[in-house]
């Protein structure tokens, strides 16, 4: 069977999450294949709010399997929390949570250099979630890094302390900041037994049995594609690969067992952090969108960038990731725009174009905007495609002619039960 692919086309936080829950029914394994605990994949149902930020989605699917990638970096303290949390919530996950041995850890010292570096930084901020990430992956591709079946062996306190001391080496070039590593190294040690506690397993022959067996998987990646460290808005990105690609090397796949590639677009534009962001509204429009939208991050609680809806950046990440269908979500905080707009080409370098430039940083990039009627009434009982207001499915089929690929899923609400499936004859 091939593995499918769910993942973001923009800047992160697009909805991936709950598709991931409800699609996960058609699935055996639910795998994430990069990333860490700087994601936060939302789930809402039963009147309830879950986080998730290693986890895959489909734990609360009971039937299903769930497999953390060694594509992953994994920091134990956050782990702990999140298992507690589905044990709060009566999830069992012991039989159904498998995590790679070459997935790598984050270390405390690894927080410690992450807030080190950006306080360095002042204004040139990168914007990181301070959660670890970049400098885990720096070790990992450095060859330092410390792996979850590390832990298991008998030198594993040897190479934990060889760690810690090239980094405490490192901290000397940054002022200091305020951080207590003794207690967040006992807090670290302590949460590794739950980390110990799970399904280790060397996750390549895991997962290619698992294919080999005719199970169905789906690949949850985490973050947005703009923010892939090859072709995101570089040095604005994070440390891995967020487009598909990053499939085959964080789950141990080869290329010809990628099947669909389902991209998740809000039907506007959001951003965390620092970079370009060429669409990005100010003022009473913008934070409309960001309160409506209730946006602000999952991981951190910062509050987002809102801008337009911009498609020559969506039809560059249809065309990095292979995309063969889209989801839109949050179609529903549109609903009171007496208009909506959206961005169709780039004026720079004195002419229009509808391709990314190199530098986006750099670049005086000047959004041409088409305008579209807004529909100006709620999308709460509308169940069925058919049922959306014409001004809603102009708006949609308008999106799907310029990124010449088919939008199978328009999400109305953060409920599992908010979402609109189209059928191909409505797709003629």
């Amino acid at each position: 069977m091939a593995v499918d692919v769910i993942l973001g086309l923009q800047w992160g936080d697009e909805g991936k999450g709950k598709i991931v829950d409800y699609l996960a029914t058609k699935y055996d394994i639910v795998a994430r294949f990069q990333g860490g605990p700087n994601a936060g994949h939302t789930l809402k149902f039963d009147g309830k709010k879950f986080v998730l930020h290693t986890i895959p989605s489909g734990i609360f699917r009971k039937e299903l399997l769930n497999f953390i990638g060694n594509g992953v970096v994994i920091d134990p303290i956050t782990l702990k929390k999140e298992i507690q949390n589905l044990e709060d919530a009566e999830v069992d996950y012991k039989d159904r949570l498998f995590v790679a041995r070459k997935a790598h850890l984050i270390l405390p010292t690894h927080r410690y250099l992450d807030a080190a570096s950006e306080a360095a930084k002042g204004k040139a901020k990168i914007g990181s979630t301070l959660k670890g990430i970049g400098p885990t992956y720096m070790d990992k591709t450095g060859r330092n890094g410390l792996r979850v079946g590390d832990i298991t062996l008998p030198d594993f306190m040897v190479k934990y302390n060889a760690l810690k001391a090239k980094h405490l080496e490192l901290l000397k070039i940054y002022p200091s900041i305020d951080f207590d590593l003794a207690a967040e190294e006992k807090k670290w040690h302590e949460c590794l037994e739950s980390l110990r506690s799970l399904q280790h397993v060397d996750g390549e022959y895991f997962i290619n049995q698992a294919i080999k067996d005719g199970k169905k998987v789906l690949a949850e990646g985490a973050q947005g594609s703009m923010l892939d460290i090859d072709f995101g808005t570089y040095p604005f990105v994070t440390s891995s690969n967020t487009i598909s690609a990053g499939v085959c090397n964080g789950l141990g796949i080869a290329p010809k067992n990628i099947g669909e590639v389902i991209g998740i677009t809000k039907a506007y534009c959001t951003r965390v952090g620092s970079g370009p962001f060429p669409t990005e509204l100010e003022g009473d429009l913008e934070e409309y969108l960001r309160q409506e939208g209730g946006e602000f991050g999952a991981t951190t609680g910062r509050p987002r960038r809102c801008g337009w809806i911009d498609l020559p950046q969506l039809k560059y990440t249809i065309m990095l990731n292979g995309v063969t269908q889209l989801v839109v979500t949050k179609i529903d905080i549109l609903n009171n725009f007496e208009h909506i707009e959206a961005a169709t080409h780039y004026q720079y370098d004195g002419k229009e174009q509808d391709q990314l430039p190199f530098d986006m940083n750099t670049t005086q990039i000047m959004p041409v905007y088409k305008k579209y009627k807004g529909w100006q009434k709620s999308l709460e009982a509308v169940t069925d495609y058919g049922e959306l207001p014409i001004e809603a499915k102009a708006y949609i089929q308008s999106l799907e002619e310029y990124l010449e690929v088919p939008i199978t899923m328009v999400s109305t609400g953060p409920e599992r039960k908010k979402l609109i499936l189209r059928d191909v004859n409505e797709m003629a």
